[in-house]
């Protein structure tokens, strides 16, 4: 699955276990994950400071979400920034675990 706009392109590679947002054709910045029975667990984000104020990093949120939601997963949000844009898009607390998942 793959999601672009002009200038930047989110890709899972599921590889390496992570969500990858690319600018320009760079890698600007990528999600970790690891993946347990139906569970997505986001351990840790970051965005390269040369990439900073393009939005880039909501934009990889975004689509990880999507894809962990379309993939029938449900998302465990150990990495901070994960969590916090969940905690802003409450549309999907029925596929967060301690949201409206109970483990």
């Amino acid at each position: 699955m793959t999601e672009s706009a002009p200038e930047s392109e989110v890709v899972r590679n599921a590889e390496q276990s992570r969500y990858e947002v690319r600018y320009g054709g760079e890698l600007a910045g990528f999600a970790e994950y690891e993946e347990h029975a139906d569970e997505t667990v986001f351990t840790h984000t970051t965005i390269d400071d040369a990439f900073s104020g393009k939005g880039l990093g909501s934009r990889l949120a975004e689509y990880a979400i999507e894809d962990t939601v379309a993939r029938d997963r449900v998302i465990r949000p150990l990495c901070s920034f994960i969590k916090a844009y969940l905690d802003k898009h409450p549309d999907y607390d029925a596929h967060v675990i301690g949201k409206g998942v109970t483990r």
